[in-house]
């Protein structure tokens, strides 16, 4: 891919920050959701507020320069609104709604549970696990495209940044997947496209651009399906609230 298709050469993010949104009842049911506008059950509200904290503490705390530009877009479904909210209300940040952000629009599969599109389709099934395309028989959207329309939105809000912003999109699992083998430029064959999966809830990706003379060369990968310390304990899908 072309990335001058993507990003002005000449201006550039200090990081981009991908967050997944919290959990969902479909989520929590194995339900396909799409665009699907669902809302965060209990537990993923609570998810997104330790997540908001850890990104605080992390991003923002532990900077030196805490008069850095940050720049906070979400999706506009209702569950990713309500992660970026979680985070931007504690530094007083406001989100930028995008529907170019939102999940990969999932045809006639939303809404149903993935035993039974697994049970009525096999062989889609199958095919679409192994990245083979059988989802396309049921109008769900190409992966490249939700990886393009995601790319092109962040190129274009990191060309309204100001000077060393940090760049935060809240988003979904399979949009996040998609437009980070999308910056990283990886094929289907490639090891960079292999390692590339759909992130847990409240999970969050960064990426650092390699530049030169401010000139975009290429984005490197530093963080992947990264959480809150308690997000590795059992906690963290069944907590006491």
């Amino acid at each position: 891919m072309d990335f001058s298709t993507l990003f002005d050469p000449n201006v550039h993010v200090r990081s981009l920050t991908l967050v997944r949104h919290g959990r969902t009842s479909y989520n929590a049911t194995g339900r396909v959701q799409g665009t699907i506008d669902i809302p965060l059950d209990e537990v993923g509200d609570w998810q997104v507020h330790q997540t908001g904290k850890a990104l605080k503490e992390l991003y923002v705390d532990g900077e030196k320069d805490q008069a850095r530009h940050r720049l906070i877009v979400a999706s506009d479904l209702g569950r990713a609104m309500a992660t970026a909210h979680a985070f931007a209300d504690l530094i007083g940040e406001e989100v930028h709604p995008d529907p170019r952000v939102r999940e990969r629009h999932y045809g006639d599969w939303e809404g149903h549970a993935t035993r039974e599109i697994m049970e009525k389709y096999p062989d889609d099934f199958v095919s679409w696990l192994h990245g083979e395309g059988g989802e396309l028989k049921h109008d769900v959207e190409p992966d490249k495209h939700v990886g393009l329309r995601a790319s092109q939105a962040i190129a274009e809000w990191a060309g309204k940044a100001e000077p060393d912003t940090d760049l935060y999109v809240f988003s979904h699992g399979a949009c996040i997947a998609d437009t980070v083998r999308t910056l990283l430029n990886a094929d289907n064959d490639t090891d960079a496209n292999s390692a590339v999966f759909s992130m847990r809830n409240a999970h969050w990706a960064r990426l650092i651009p390699i530049a030169i003379a401010g000139q975009l060369l290429r984005w490197a990968l530093s963080d992947y399906n990264h959480g809150p310390a308690i997000a590795d304990t059992e906690q963290w899908e069944n907590p006491q609230l």
